[in-house]
């Protein structure tokens, strides 16, 4: 099975996050491997829910993770990331949220080609249209992920 880096905390996450996804986030703390690196929330302008907001950092956490850390030769892409299960903590006086993702994905190249292969073949008689489903799951990557979020400061 195809393992992945964990991202460093040697910046702090919200720079990182505005540096390769042009957002602001107010967000401190780790990128969630553990409780202790927990991603805390400072403030939730927009007000969305906190489900949302973690949603969008899980995101962006396996995207650096499977795609923009990596050479290009071996690059992920139509990475997906659906939440799977969720529990909160009451602990120390925070709000933790631990959360566990389904993330899947496909080598770029591998995607790239499908991705002709249809292009090319949809509506021809001869397109084994089952086959190409088949292998393009066969080829997808799935992995869980588990993300640990500290909301105390927006929930």
């Amino acid at each position: 099975m195809q393992t992945f880096q964990h991202i460093p905390n040697d910046t702090p996450i919200h720079e990182v996050v505005l540096a390769a996804f042009d957002t602001k986030m107010d967000i401190e703390g780790g990128w969630g491997y553990s409780k202790e690196e927990a991603t805390r929330f400072t403030a939730n302008p927009q007000d969305l829910p906190a489900s949302q907001l973690e949603h969008m950092l899980a995101s962006m956490r396996v995207y650096l993770e499977m795609n923009m850390t990596l050479p290009k030769e071996k690059r992920y892409g139509s990475i997906n990331v659906n939440e799977r299960t969720r529990e909160e903590i009451n602990e120390e006086g925070r709000l933790l949220h631990h959360v566990t993702y389904e993330v899947t994905g496909m080598k770029e190249s591998d995607y790239a080609a499908f991705i002709n292969e249809y292009k090319e073949g949809y509506g021809k008689e001869e397109f084994d249209m089952e086959s190409h489903f088949r292998r393009r799951k066969e080829a997808t990557l799935t992995r869980t992920v588990s993300h640990w979020f500290d909301v105390t400061q927006i929930d």
